[in-house]
């Protein structure tokens, strides 16, 4: 019988048999051929010459070829190679040397001369000239195998003396040498092509922001002269190359800004009504977007010289109305009388509209690791620029029919979702105040409306009705900082149709009552994000998410202080709370997309006033795919507490207003679009409170001692960055299990996690 435990008994098997074959490829290499294994740097230097590992990491980035891919001491690229060379090599073979495969590099395919010319220019170009380079061949012909060896012994850096411009009579001068007020290049630095590289495209951005349209970073030279001295100095000198054109010496001014607000490709655009608003023209017939809620996008004025910094923010800034499908920015230079130190630029800004309605539909098939399955079913329809000023109307219906397909008493449980949700967004700040849009730079915030409500039937226990709404603003600081800000956050909950069976479990856990009563939540909300993620060429890359809820505070205000608790708020009792968590994330990029993914987080509720325990909604839970993932959704916790597998009421009672949790993960490629993992995950949640139903559940000094600890292996279909997750985890350390007897490594209870994107 197929089970978790002989699956992964079986996966294990086939991956060790196809490493064991990989590791023995030296029958396949040809009598007179070495297998090349790679390139050993012996790097000799001074003491007094700095950044060693760095010249070692230049030098190895030069090395040609590459071997081949060598995984656990074997070399299953080259293996599958081999064998898909045989006369009848086998479907397998074929296909797996059709995606992994690699062509077999030998030591006949290494040139050493090549190579030596090389490392000796990647060494000319960071200053040391005339370095030694030897290089020789090591053989080890019972292995078949060779490897190159390279003996550097590193001269001593030419280093700068004296930096100078070599200034003439062209305007553009002055400005150039404003510009070395920022340089990277300082006395002492020893000669590196890079950083010169580096100062020239520093330059062209400074002309370029400060009107320079024509300018190129090309027409700057560097000119080097050592003759002074002895001792490896040497003087720089920077000008202009000689015949620069002169359009690339003058500053250029925005004559004109015309706005084509609904733009299509071939279509005429003169013969369109103009009309003029903030010293733009927007033409557009008919009117598709009122100028008056375009215009704070645009940053391009006449009057001001050519910026790209402001071209560049203006296309951001309109693409991210939503609206529009493309934003083209073209500038025409015009023919003008003009004197010979200023040019005259006209900025068109054609914008072409995505289409104004459009419906999607999305179909899921849902397994849950609590053992629920079933379909799901979200209709959205969207309506696009409803105002005629970027508004976009999102309404979402929503249908989910999960069923309980685990053996046991819950057998045939079954759960019914309906949802619909209305949201309103408005691409400018809704504000009693008007706030000068320039506050805003980067991006003009978003305000936002939402409403929604569900109905949930959970049978055997009871049904559900929510309804929300919320009223706040989005926006983007700059490109890796993005905040949410929602002054406004009402939530309506009431339980309805409760049967017997769940009233005995909120009778004998007054608790878990006390959470289900909170029927009113009125709050604010905030939310702060740092994502580094979108760097993905980085070695080090962070990520925090940080948010803050507190609700009832407005209410209690206007409610009579003298009421017994809990108070009512037209009739309904009301929730106080401060909630704050943050989540913290670090990825090591370490070679191409191998990389360690690393996350913490913690998260505490603090019920006060009017509340005893925070609301069931807003309570943190563990274990899942996207937390512990050695233990089932909702199953961790709080702190020791184990409830009984018959207890139906486990699903409500293991949560907590406190979270810990931490994950570690390495993340490889396999096969094209499939990668792996390993991974190690730790958390739990606790009360704050002791509660005698939830016997355990309290944090005390010894959480550490509480976590719940497992790890595994998972499989990832990453196409285009939609992934498709499947993740193997065993428990190691369970903080339900009785002291001493916590640690498990319960290989044979493996859980396995289905979930779409990565975890963190």
């Amino acid at each position: 019988m197929l089970n978790r435990k002989n699956i992964l008994k079986i996966f294990v098997l086939v991956v060790a048999g196809v490493l064991v074959q990989a590791c023995n490829v030296k029958r396949f290499i040809p009598e007179d051929e070495l297998l090349y294994t790679g390139a050993e740097i012996k790097l000799e230097a001074a003491d007094s010459i700095k950044a060693k590992n760095r010249i070692r990491e230049e030098i190895e980035a030069v090395l040609t070829p590459d071997p081949n891919t060598k995984i656990l001491g074997s070399r299953p690229g080259l293996y599958f190679h081999y064998k898909a060379q045989r006369e009848k090599p086998g479907f397998i073979n074929k296909f797996l040397n059709e995606k992994i495969g690699e062509e077999p590099v030998y030591i006949s395919d290494v040139d050493l001369d090549q190579t030596s010319d090389l490392i000796n220019n990647r060494l000319e170009n960071r200053g040391f000239f005339y370095s030694e380079i030897g290089a020789l061949i090591e053989e080890d012909s019972t292995a078949k195998k060779a490897n190159a060896i390279y003996k550097v012994n590193l001269s001593q850096p030419y280093r700068l003396k004296n930096f100078e411009l070599d200034a003439d009579s062209l305007n553009i001068y002055p400005e150039i040498k404003k510009s070395l007020e920022d340089t990277y290049i300082e006395p002492g630095m020893r000669f590196d092509l890079t950083i010169l590289k580096a100062e020239r495209e520093r330059i062209d951005k400074h002309l370029k922001n400060r009107g320079y349209y024509n300018f190129n970073p090309s027409f700057l030279i560097f000119e080097a002269d050592t003759n002074q001295y002895d001792n490896k100095k040497f003087n720089l000198f920077l000008k202009l190359k000689k015949k620069v054109p002169k359009e690339a010496t003058i500053p250029y001014q925005i004559e004109k800004v015309n706005v084509y607000a609904n733009y299509e490709v071939g279509a005429d655009t003169i013969r369109r009504d103009t009309i003029r608003y903030g010293e733009k023209n927007f033409i557009q017939e008919p009117e598709f977007f009122k100028p008056k809620y375009l215009e704070p996008y645009i940053l391009i004025a006449e009057g001001q010289y050519f910026n790209p910094d402001d071209s560049r923010n203006t296309g951001r800034r309109l693409g991210s109305i939503g609206a529009y499908k493309f934003v083209n920015i073209r500038y025409n230079e015009k023919d003008t009388i003009s004197t010979d130190s200023l040019g005259k630029l006209e900025a068109n800004i054609y914008l072409s509209p995505l289409k104004k309605r459009s419906i999607r539909a999305e179909l899921q098939a849902v397994t849950k690791s609590n053992n629920f399955a079933g379909p799901g079913l979200a209709v959205t329809f969207t309506n696009r620029n409803l105002f005629h000023g970027g508004e976009i109307l999102n309404v979402t219906g929503k249908f989910n029919y999960e069923k309980q397909i685990s053996s046991g008493d819950q057998r045939g449980l079954s759960s019914t979702q309906l949802g619909l949700e209305t949201d309103l967004i408005f691409p400018r700040l809704l504000f009693p105040v008007k706030i000068d849009h320039n506050w805003f730079r980067y991006s003009i915030p978003k305000t936002k409306v939402s409403l929604g409500g569900d109905y949930l039937n959970r049978s055997k226990l009871f049904s559900m009705i929510s309804a929300s709404t919320r009223f706040g603003y989005y926006w983007d600081a700059n490109r890796y900082v993005s905040h949410e800000f929602n002054p406004i956050s009402l939530n309506y909950l009431r339980l309805a149709n409760t049967t017997e069976e769940f009233e005995k479990i909120l009778d004998d856990n007054p608790y878990l009552r006390n959470s289900f009563n909170q029927e009113f939540i009125s709050g604010l909300t905030y939310s702060f994000i740092y994502n580094g993620h979108i760097d993905q060429w980085k070695k080090h890359q962070f990520f925090m998410h940080s948010s803050l809820d507190i609700a009832g505070n407005s209410v209690a205000l206007i409610t009579n202080k003298d009421d017994p608790r809990p108070r009512t708020f037209l009739g309904l009792e009301y929730a106080q709370y401060a909630k704050a968590d943050v989540d913290i994330r670090y990825h090591l990029r370490i070679k191409g997309e191998n990389k360690i993914a690393t996350r913490i987080f913690a998260g505490y509720g603090i019920p006060y006033g009017n509340s005893e325990v925070l609301p069931f909604t807003k309570q943190y839970f563990a274990g899942g795919p996207y937390s512990v993932r050695a233990f089932r959704i909702r199953s961790l916790g709080p702190g020791t507490y184990d409830p009984e597998e018959s207890d139906e009421s486990s699903f409500f009672d293991q949560a907590g207003n406190i979270r810990l949790e931490a994950n570690v993960e390495y993340r490889f490629p396999i096969i094209s679009f499939l990668k792996g993992a390993v991974f190690v995950d730790a958390g739990n949640v606790w009360n704050s409170k002791a509660n005698e139903q939830l016997p355990g559940g309290q944090f005390s000094s010894d959480f550490l001692n509480e976590l719940g600890i497992g790890g595994g292996a998972g499989l990832r279909v990453d196409i285009q960055n939609f992934v498709i997750r499947f993740d193997l985890a065993v428990p190691f350390h369970d903080p339900g299990l009785a002291k001493g007897e916590r640690w498990i490594y319960a290989m044979d209870e493996p859980v396995l996690n289905f979930a779409i994107g990565y975890p963190f």
